[in-house]
């Protein structure tokens, strides 16, 4: 195990805002082309934009997309989220299906967290694979098998009623009081 993750920022594995929860709000606020006209590694930039750009505007409306022309500099698409991260993805001599991939990428995550080392709020310091301990962890598997009530594991505690039935009696004896108190009167 390396210690490159001594250097980089903790954070908790969060959702933003807690996306999701009530409903899902694109993370994705704007969306930057920046291209040349003339330069050759700009060809599928350039491609994209007059084929397959409008079609990706029509899909996501939530996102802003700029174009923006510059000479002589290799093809950026540049990302901005709504917490204010940016990311940057050079797009040089990339094809328009792997900048609608790219697009399409950078639309369904929430930002750029490469720089982050992620922390969960549990420690262990030895790790299970099988997963955390629950109360089920350990039980007889013939117990998926039982119907119960069983005899089999019935205590000294358990009543041989049931909890409808007792409600049942106990509204009998209530309508029984009711009647000879009425009666009395």
């Amino acid at each position: 195990m390396s210690n490159s993750h001594l250097f980089l920022k903790p954070a908790f594995i969060t959702t933003p805002g807690q996306n999701g929860v009530g409903r899902y709000v694109c993370q994705l606020q704007r969306v930057v082309l920046k291209f040349c006209k003339n330069n050759g590694s700009s060809r599928g930039m350039r491609e994209f934009i007059e084929t397959k750009l409008m079609d990706f505007v029509k899909e996501s409306p939530e996102v802003a997309v700029y174009v923006k022309p510059r000479r002589h500099r290799t093809p950026i698409i540049k990302a901005e989220y709504l917490n204010g991260d940016t990311q940057w993805v050079n797009a040089r001599n990339f094809t328009e299906d792997e900048i609608l991939k790219w697009l399409k990428l950078l639309k369904s995550q929430s930002s750029d967290r490469t720089g982050i080392r992620l922390r969960k709020l549990i420690h262990t310091d030895f790790p299970s694979v099988q997963g955390p301990w629950t109360p089920y962890t350990f039980r007889d598997p013939q117990l998926n098998k039982v119907e119960f009530p069983c005899p089999e594991l019935t205590g000294p505690f358990i009543n041989e009623t049931s909890a409808t039935e007792e409600l049942l009696e106990l509204y009998k004896r209530q309508k029984l009081g009711n009647v000879e108190e009425s009666r009395a009167e």
